[in-house]
């Protein structure tokens, strides 16, 4: 495109010295000077082409129209009229002067807000003159009247793509080149500098009919904000990167290669993937502090609005040099994902998308810029750091025999939720007036913060007992106490020692407690889960298992997949219903069932987290899940002796017991679990109560007939009458 108009690049005459601008505002007005006097000169033209026109915009005459008629096509009304020699002059050295000083100022380091503009958009000085055109109106309203007599109507007070192309071209050639400049793909429109508009009665006007407007942003932007666009201030946050990739808790092979990521000529599109809190935030800041940038953090946005949040938010990025991060980008739904990301590989600056899911983009944008990182879950030495670094904030600090690898070891929680549990202890210690983190905070605040979300498909059960409740015998109690220690130790042994890289699967706990009904397999899982400090979730069968092909398994993945991120316990009553022996294929739903039964096997064997399989009947259970099971404990019928220190220990502190109890009697005469002791004495314990009566042996005695009959036992009237 050619223009007579002296250009106002920085073609600078050496040996000349000239004072630099004071300010951004102040070389701003300097390019306006110029807009000012090329309007100063159309109007000159126009004035002295119209003669005396008292009427001129207002009404049409008939020379007008003989006029009209012989002006060329595309011509303006003052193109009749000479060019003025001395305003031509005064424009040359204007622009000289403006470029000398312009020159001076970006020696000195100044920063020129429309430069900046320049560079970061890509813009011609074409562009930018069109800019300042459109831009003019914004600052001093007096343009308005200007533009509308150069437009010969009062009414039109904006610029026109006619009007600005004919101020910077004089010929209808270069005005039919130049118009490509403000086309929806030239940069000024594409990246929301100026937007074009028509009048609200013409609804398809000519595109040189059309209005320039520059953006409110854009315009704010030139005059020293740096405030987000209202539209944006929704969705997104403009932070000061403080972080540094060397102080990130992450392993020393994943911070070279993020570095080296910054190393090439253009920055990735980043997808950094990962759960809640593994520091994708906290990555994008470093990598923007790397960089020396600011970060502008969106924090999702609706599909609908995610096409025009992400074109402010890479303007708004481009404005001021800024990393983008968008959060919960996988989120995004429909084809949202794949048309965003479409906007961010034009731009030259460093993006970084993050999610949870294992989104990927198409072939063509595969083959761009972009780059897929996977932040996995800290290891038990990160952990270890990471609690040390949240608790560190705390005055006086934590109690001295606080016990942190315990709660790394029992609960595997990312940086994020480590940061938000560390708050929370701080609140339950102040809430009972301590100023100490002790372990019973940690252990509540890491047991809210990891909780599943398991709805309708799991129950939670209330862990309230304790080792002394367990009535079994020694080497039951032994094997009890391993599974604890395992699942203490587990990241230790695991994490911190290798073993974890020895063993492609099975890292989990799982055990299998067998036994007839009432003799404390539930009782047994509910003081485990105490013990670690975890929930004790049970299966609820009746939810997860499906007659539809496929329904079981889902509904399972989902079961695991919760609790393995909420570090729970898994307990699955009457497990031979779900993970019985396979059968030999006779049909179609023999096939299903047995690859219903194969997902089990590998899903629990996959599973890293704490599950407890309980069955009366383990004969009935799949020999390849007994064999993968770390471990198997019988719960026998007790003696003489367990039941007598089960109905010892049965009674609440509150519940009023005559003197004549006779405890070792019921022992050694009914032959029972703990299940049915409990049940018996609850029963007695309501009938004392409808008598108004503590509870008394004949309470006891009408209490075990009903048992017995609800059992469907033969009853042996020598047991309730002590007589042979």
């Amino acid at each position: 495109m050619s223009s007579p108009r002296p250009s106002l690049e920085l073609d600078v005459p050496e040996g000349e010295p000239a004072a630099p601008y004071r300010s951004s505002g102040e070389h701003l007005l300097a390019e306006l000077a110029h807009v000012d006097l090329l309007v100063r000169m159309q109007v000159a033209r126009a004035r002295q082409a119209a003669g005396d026109e008292r009427l001129r915009g207002l009404a049409i005459t008939e020379e007008e129209v003989d006029a009209l008629l012989e002006r060329p096509p595309g011509a303006p009304g003052w193109t009749a009229a000479p060019p003025q020699p001395e305003l031509a002059e005064v424009e040359r050295m204007l622009a000289r002067e403006l470029a000398l000083r312009t020159a001076a100022s970006c020696r000195e380091g100044a920063r020129l807000r429309l430069l900046e503009l320049q560079a970061r958009f890509e813009l011609q000085r074409f562009d930018v003159e069109l800019l300042l055109i459109a831009l003019a109106p914004e600052l001093d309203t007096r343009y308005e009247r200007l533009y509308a007599y150069l437009h010969d109507d009062v009414t039109r007070r904006r610029p026109s793509v006619e009007l600005a192309l004919s101020l910077l071209c004089e010929t209808l050639e270069t005005r039919l080149m130049a118009r490509v400049r403000l086309e929806p793909d030239a940069p000024l429109v594409r990246h929301g500098l100026v937007e074009l508009f028509t009048d609200a009665p013409q609804t398809q006007p000519p595109f040189i009919a059309r209005y320039l407007k520059v953006s409110e942003r854009v315009v704010a932007y030139l005059c020293g904000s740096d405030a987000l666009d209202a539209r944006l201030e929704r969705h997104a946050r403009l932070v000061e990167p403080s972080r540094e990739l060397d102080a990130l808790v992450l392993p020393a092979e994943l911070k070279t290669r993020l570095r080296g990521l910054l190393d090439g000529d253009a920055p990735p599109i980043l997808f950094l993937r990962g759960g809640y809190g593994v520091g994708k935030k906290a990555v994008a800041e470093a990598l923007a502090h790397a960089l020396g940038a600011g970060l502008l953090i969106v924090d999702g946005a609706p599909a609908p609005e995610a096409q025009e949040v992400a074109a402010l938010a890479l303007r708004e990025a481009r404005l001021g040099g800024h990393v983008v991060y968008w959060e919960d980008f996988d989120a995004l739904e429909g084809g949202a994902p794949e048309r965003v990301a479409r906007r961010f590989v034009e731009y030259a600056g460093l993006v970084v998308l993050g999610g949870a899911g294992a989104w990927e983009p198409s072939g063509a944008l595969r083959s761009s810029r972009f780059v897929r990182v996977e932040l996995d879950a800290p290891d038990f030495a990160a952990q270890l750091e990471l609690w040390a670094r949240a608790l560190a904030v705390e005055e006086p600090g934590p109690e001295p025999e606080l016990d942190v690898a315990r709660i790394a070891s029992s609960y595997q929680l990312s940086g994020g939720q480590i940061h938000d549990a560390a708050a929370a202890a701080r609140g339950l210690a102040r809430l009972r007036g301590a100023r100490a983190v002790c372990a019973a905070d940690l252990v509540e605040a890491c047991r809210r913060r990891s909780q599943p979300r398991l709805g309708a498909l799991a129950r939670r059960i209330t862990a309230e007992h304790g080792w002394d409740d367990l009535i079994l015998p020694p080497d039951r109690l032994e094997r009890l106490n391993e599974i604890v220690q395992r699942a203490r130790h587990r990241a230790r042994v695991l994490d911190a020692w290798g073993w974890g890289r020895k063993l492609s699967s099975g890292k989990g706990l799982s055990a299998l407690f067998t036994g007839p009904p009432g003799t404390g397999k539930t009782l047994a899982a509910s003081v485990l889960a105490r013990e670690l400090g975890l929930d004790l979730f049970q299966i609820d069968l009746s939810a997860v298992v499906s007659k539809y092909i496929g329904e079981t398994e889902k509904q399972l993945a989902r079961v695991f997949d919760e609790a393995e991120r909420g570090r729970a316990v898994l307990f699955f009553d009457e497990a031979d219903a779900l993970f019985g022996k396979r059968s030999e294929v006779h049909d179609a739903h023999d096939r299903y069932a047995n690859i219903e039964t194969s997902y089990l096997l590998q899903r629990l064997e996959s599973y890293e987290g704490v599950a407890v399989l309980a069955s009366n009947f383990s004969r009935n259970m799949d020999e390849a899940f007994v064999r993968r099971l770390s471990f198997v404990v019988e719960f026998p019928l007790p003696g003489e002796l367990e039941r007598r220190r089960i109905w010892e220990r049965v009674w609440p502190d509150g519940a009023p017991r005559a003197a004549s109890l006779d405890l070792a009697s019921l022992a050694r005469r009914f032959e029972l679990t703990g299940g049915h002791i409990r049940n018996i004495a609850l029963a007695a314990a309501f009938l004392a109560a409808d008598e108004g009566a503590d509870i008394e042996q004949r309470h006891l005695m009408r209490a075990a007939r009903r048992e017995y009959q609800k059992m469907g036992k033969m009853i042996d009237e020598s047991l309730f009458t002590g007589k042979k």
